[in-house]
């Protein structure tokens, strides 16, 4: 296989968005200018494009409560966002579950416990404002490893006492912005029993891993020992969606069932064991790792998920460009190919097998 730029794939769509965006002679010019003139070291053009857009958005005939909306977001995706970047090289787990459960439940001493093994393996933990599961995640990681997205609702939901007046609390006025920020942070789920909130936010996990619209990371379903909540939940999927055809057998491959906190921390840090992370490269899959793979290890892989690629094979390459990319991922070694792109929970599957192969 011929040697790939990466970074090819961050560069191509700021060169297309000047042209699709223009909105014409001077105003292109005077956008340009005004970057400039501002400091835009990083990404100008996507600054230029983003103008350019509300600058449209001027012409359009909007009411008033579409324009309302679209501001109030993009001001609350920046602000939460801006939150987020000094921690960009942690890893981040979201915990999902009821705020409604007791100091004194199992569930509540659970998600504590999770905190803390998490953390001791170098994690950050994000789950919302209030109390229940959200705040047994903060008082179990501690201030200093959390972070806490609030909602505002019609009725007052009090900020727990281990996030509150922490720099890392957000409180944010729309659910949408809320999930959004959670995914985008996301390097592992865990999700606790709940209500409509915790079925929603799961559903929604993964519909986006099915659809292939966020990153492929860890979902682990914790409940107590000898609990059927999410036992339960499985029987409707299995019984109603698989049997209908809705879902497919590989879709559960998304997620693990857990009944203590440190099988459910041990289920995310082995998928980190070897799989470090991936990305697109136009239609090519690149998935850096820790440690190289075996040459039999490689052509297990190639015979056990053939039917996952759409073209050529499964090949292990060093990084072809040595340079610092402010992640530390440059130096990492990577499993290249074209695949099929509708069968995510083959993926996952295939990351699973990564991290229990031979590696030299």
């Amino acid at each position: 296989m011929e040697p790939f730029p990466e970074e090819a794939i961050d560069q191509a769509p700021a060169r297309a968005a000047r042209h699709r965006w223009s909105v014409g002679s001077p105003f292109d010019a005077r956008v340009r200018q005004l970057v400039r003139d501002w400091g835009a070291p990083k990404s100008p053009a996507l600054i230029e494009e983003m103008i350019t857009t509300a600058l449209k958005i001027a012409r359009d005939e909007l009411t008033l409560a579409d324009l309302k909306l679209i501001n109030r977001s993009a001001k609350e995706m920046r602000s939460a966002a801006k939150i987020f970047a000094p921690f960009k090289h942690f890893r981040k787990v979201v915990v999902f579950g009821s705020a409604r459960s007791a100091h004194d439940s199992p569930d509540y001493k659970m998600a504590t416990d999770f905190a803390c093994e998490m953390v001791s393996e170098g994690f950050m933990l994000i789950a919302g404002g209030s109390d229940g599961i959200m705040g047994a995640v903060q008082r179990g990681a501690g201030r200093a490893h959390s972070f806490a997205l609030g909602i505002r609702l019609p009725s007052e939901q009090r900020v727990n006492e281990a996030i509150e007046g922490d720099p890392k609390l957000v409180t944010l006025n729309y659910f949408f912005t809320r999930k959004l920020s959670f995914v985008k942070e996301a390097h592992a789920f865990a999700l606790f029993p709940g209500g409509f909130g915790t079925m929603d936010e799961a559903f929604e996990v993964l519909a986006l891993l099915q659809t292939g619209k966020t990153r492929i990371v860890p979902v682990v379903l914790l409940d107590q020992p000898g609990g059927k909540y999410w036992e339960t939940w499985m029987q409707f999927l299995s019984e109603r969606l698989l049997n209908f055809g809705f879902i497919s057998e590989e879709d559960f491959a998304f997620f693990k069932i857990k009944h203590n906190a440190q099988d459910a921390a041990a289920e995310i840090t082995q998928f980190y064991k070897v799989f470090h992370s991936a990305r697109w490269v136009g239609e090519r899959f690149v998935i850096r790792l820790n440690r190289s793979l075996s040459n039999e290890a490689l052509v297990e892989l190639n015979n056990h998920f053939a039917d996952i690629l759409r073209a050529g094979e499964i090949v292990q390459r060093v990084a072809p460009v040595k340079k610092n990319d402010g992640l530390g991922t440059a130096d990492l070694p990577r499993l290249i190919f074209t695949p099929v792109r509708s069968r995510f929970g083959r993926f996952r599957q295939l990351i699973d097998a990564i991290n229990s192969s031979p590696t030299t």
